[in-house]
């Protein structure tokens, strides 16, 4: 007895009886809609109390879809400054620099229309400016970087603030006041521009390609490179010490910059591969 029960096995399926019996139920089962979600609580019913936290919810909802719309636009601009970038790096590979322009010039007009749309976002939400501002922030101060060492290879010359508004099509409401020769009038939080702290910490990312870009033109013969960023960095360096920064690490790293383009002015200069026109300037200014 005990080993034919371990030994048998149950039926491979229910009686006929059984299935006719379970089949329609599970039919049931499987056909039947998923029930609706819950509706949601109507204010009027809701206690004194609760109405401030249903008009906290509505809030909510808006700014975090305010926050997607901007998040969008912020991953096409991260995507277009790091196109910028790699046409950046053929500078570094003694490519024309006219031609390294012409090809970042279609992602700068990406990236100008890009900080249109976040301007005619942020017009539905107007004295918000600053409370999405770190939504874009890190994204613009790169923009900032390139656009100031694009500026550099240009026209050897610093990236000012108002140029690089008027380059990313950012300009305030504020600007075209000075225009109008209106300086009383205040300055609006729901402008959107150029944040002057972006810009400051955009130009100390700057920094960062010269050493590698003056090691470079050295190794290709252009021996006055040398000079011509030192003297850059060095009045860069001294209007930054002008500032009291919150974030003393930019400042040091733009001193840290200058002092790698420090070491490759000096191995020329002890070489004699200076030229005869940067030896007689500093003749001059001594």
């Amino acid at each position: 007895m005990r080993t034919a029960f371990r030994t048998a096995s149950l039926p491979a399926s229910p009686p006929p009886r059984l299935a006719s019996l379970l089949s329609p139920a599970l039919t049931l089962t499987l056909n039947c809609p998923l029930p609706p979600p819950p509706p949601p609580p109507n204010p009027s019913l809701l206690p004194p109390p609760l109405l401030f936290f249903e008009d906290f919810r509505h809030q909510l909802d808006e700014s975090g879809s305010v926050r997607e719309r901007i998040r969008s636009v912020v991953m096409e601009m991260e995507a277009a400054a790091r196109l910028v970038h790699s046409s950046l790096l053929l500078v570094h590979q003694s490519l024309p620099v006219l031609e390294v322009l012409e090809k970042t010039k279609l992602q700068i007009e990406v990236i100008k229309g890009l900080f249109g749309r976040l301007a005619e976002i942020l017009r539905e939400r107007p004295d918000q400016y600053y409370r999405y501002h770190g939504d874009w922030r890190s994204e613009t101060q790169t923009v900032v970087s390139l656009l100031a060492f694009l500026h550099w290879l240009e026209t050897g010359s610093l990236l000012m603030h108002t140029e690089a508004e008027k380059k990313l099509g950012c300009e305030s409401q504020f600007a075209s006041r000075k225009c109008e020769m209106d300086l009383t009038l205040p300055v609006d939080s729901s402008e959107f521009g150029l944040d002057i702290e972006d810009y400051l910490i955009g130009l100390c990312f700057m920094s960062n390609e010269l050493p590698r870009y003056v090691v470079n033109q050295v190794t290709a013969g252009d021996y006055d490179c040398p000079r011509k960023v030192l003297k850059f960095l060095t009045d860069l360096h001294a209007a930054f010490r002008m500032l009291n920064l919150r974030n003393d690490f930019l400042r040091k790293k733009l001193m840290y910059d200058l002092r790698r383009v420090e070491e490759v002015y000096y191995d020329v200069k002890i070489r004699g591969l200076a030229s005869t026109e940067s030896t007689q300037d500093e003749t001059a200014q001594a």
